[in-house]
């Protein structure tokens, strides 16, 4: 079974499975239609040689250690980077997926000496949103297709060059426990590996030149491999911060294959401890750094045993996870991309290396006021005296799980100090400060800030007061959800209403009031169009306040009344849900 200690929780950066699901998502829709491409004869054998603890990798005779990375561009611009990928030392790349599309990307491979160890996707893939959940037990359609589908593709490439291996699967034994739990938890997994070790049979049936493998987050799927798939020429392993605890894993375990790491480098995010906001604190650009030599040195320190690495990841995703993660975001070199070099003994004694940034803190992180600036400190230096230039950018995953970073308003101090306009939208951010060198690299660094109101000045008259609306949600996350949770004074809770456009909340001040300024803190569910009302009776309306382009977050509204009850009354929705207000204040100065 795999251990607590190996399960990893779903959080997990978005621009890790972007660049697989991107070649595996194709299968279904280019396979059939495209036709198997001739591969010239011209292949390598490739062989798992030697004995128990003192295996090698072989192509054509000659050792060979998987010196890699995991591929991100696209098959269109494999002849772009593919010569970077071999001035780096890396001799290997992986892929997540394998079809009628890949022989161009196995062509600009072998032309640069490089070979793939080329992957095939199985449901679920790592977890949700990675294909779904698939019973192994008594799907026999989809078993049944795939084991048709990869020896097709295998035939096609099999005298092909570029290919080193093939690699069926990425993480399903991870991936089942969400889709099962107890027993059948244990069935599924049994199951799935029998399945992979069937495939792996039919695949040395066709191709007895070049090993099959499985990939699995950490070594806790290994017993289930163990036990259910002996026709596996060698075992992978996708691990990161805990990428040197390998060895002492396949030493207890008992194991009698060697293995490759197939993805690895610094700590993930579900690996690294929260920091004051309560998310995952990202490493600094240099602590990823140590992170690939770390990872390198425990793979090549299990000689006989290991057979190299192909580190994660060779991309230029410019988002959340791809700066977490990529070598060379948006295509610019950092620390990683050059660490990564030196480990694979490539000459580095001529390059200009990307500008250092340390020392990174955010003034009140806590409690960010909503669309006021704020300020952050860094110190920013170039290890080549190169002149700098800094961009400022935001990221609201921990609130919408959006990956995208989007360029902020900011005023650069000069020394080492940035003011910047925070969002409106409540929760915890992430700040990003990129500073680039004019000569292809960069440095980012990163640390959260909580968005919090902005304080209004004067008693909110609503807080604590009656509280109706037109209806509210009894039962969705973090409900019930009346209408008196968005005047209690708390942002821990809120209204939320049926997901209609035409909705009102009201407050009964209690007496007719006079009052200056409306809050609105909107949750993710916002008003794009709505009202402001005021009333004496709660029958007869007057509007104070329209809006036709609310965007969310906090809506600060100076507007003057003089009523017993405040209503807002909305028509239009901003997304696909209904509307929901963490707080409604109405206010006197």
């Amino acid at each position: 079974m795999i251990t607590s200690r190996s399960r990893r929780p779903a959080r997990r950066p978005r621009g890790r499975t972007t660049a697989r699901l991107a070649v595996a998502g194709v299968l279904a829709a280019t396979a059939a239609a495209l036709p198997v491409p001739t591969a010239q004869a011209a292949g390598s054998v490739v062989k798992v040689t030697g004995s128990q603890g003192a295996w090698q990798l072989t192509v054509d005779g000659a050792p060979y250690t998987v010196k890699g990375l995991t591929w991100g561009p696209s098959v269109a611009d494999a002849g772009r980077y593919m010569p970077d990928v071999k001035s780096m030392g890396v001799n290997t790349i992986r892929t997540w997926g394998t079809d009628a599309t890949t022989k161009p990307l196995l062509d600009s491979a072998a032309e640069n000496g490089i070979k793939v160890i080329a992957g095939f996707w199985l449901q679920p893939g790592g977890g949700p949103g990675s294909g779904g959940c698939v019973n192994y037990l008594t799907d026999t359609g989809y078993k049944n297709d795939m084991l048709a589908e990869f020896p097709k593709w295998v035939e096609a490439y099999k005298d092909h060059e570029g290919v080193l291996m093939w690699n069926v699967g990425n993480e399903s034994v991870l991936g089942l426990q969400n889709c099962y739990s107890g027993d059948e938890l244990e069935r599924q997994r049994d199951a799935y590996t029998t399945f992979v070790n069937e495939i792996a049979k039919k695949i040395h049936a066709v191709d007895p030149n070049h090993p099959v493998t499985s990939t699995d987050a950490w070594t806790g799927a290994w017993p289930y491999y163990k036990k259910n798939a002996p026709d596996l020429d060698l075992y992978a392993v996708n691990s990161y911060d805990a990428v040197c605890d390998i060895r002492a894993t396949w030493e207890s375990g008992g194991y009698d294959k060697p293995y490759i790491v197939t993805e690895g480098g610094p700590a993930g995010e579900w690996e690294v401890p929260d920091d004051a906001n309560g998310i995952p604190d990202e490493p600094t650009d240099v602590a990823k750094a140590e992170g690939y030599q770390r990872a390198w040195d425990c793979v090549n320190g299990h000689q006989g045993v290991s057979l190299g690495a192909t580190l994660f990841h060779y991309g230029t995703e410019y988002d959340f996870g791809g700066v977490w993660f990529n070598l060379l975001p948006a295509g610019q070199k950092r620390l990683s991309y050059y660490a990564v070099k030196e480990a694979y003994g490539a000459d580095t004694s001529g390059d200009n290396t990307p500008p250092v940034i340390s020392g990174m803190t955010v003034d009140n992180a806590s409690a960010v006021e909503a669309g006021k600036p704020f300020t952050f400190r860094a110190s920013v230096s170039d290890p080549d005296g190169d002149a700098l230039t800094h961009q400022v950018l935001v990221n609201s995953k921990y609130i919408d799980d959006s990956g995208q970073l989007t360029e902020a308003d900011f005023t650069d101090r000069g020394d080492g100090t940035f003011e910047v306009t925070a969002p409106d939208k409540l929760g915890v951010w992430k700040v990003y400060l990129k500073s680039t060198d004019g000569k292809g690299n960069v440095g980012i660094e990163t640390k959260s800030f909580t968005v919090v109101p902005p304080k209004v000045d004067g008693v909110n008259l609503a807080s604590g007061k009656p509280a109706e609306a037109s209806s509210f949600q009894p039962d969705s996350v973090g409900c019930p959800c009346p209408a008196a949770n968005a005047v209690d004074g708390s942002f821990d809770t809120r209204w939320a209403s049926e997901w209609a456009d035409q909705q009102w909340i009201q407050v009964d001040l209690g007496a007719t009031t006079s009052f200056d300024h409306v809050q609105l803190a909107w949750e993710a569910a916002y008003a794009k169009a709505y009202t402001v009302q005021t009333s004496d009776n709660g029958q007869d309306w007057n509007t104070v306040h329209t809006e036709t382009a609310g965007n969310g977050g906090i809506d600060d509204i100076p507007v003057t009344g003089n009523a017993r009850y405040v209503r807002v009354s909305t028509s239009e929705r901003g997304t696909p849900w209904g509307y929901s207000l963490y707080e409604f204040g109405v206010y006197r100065r």
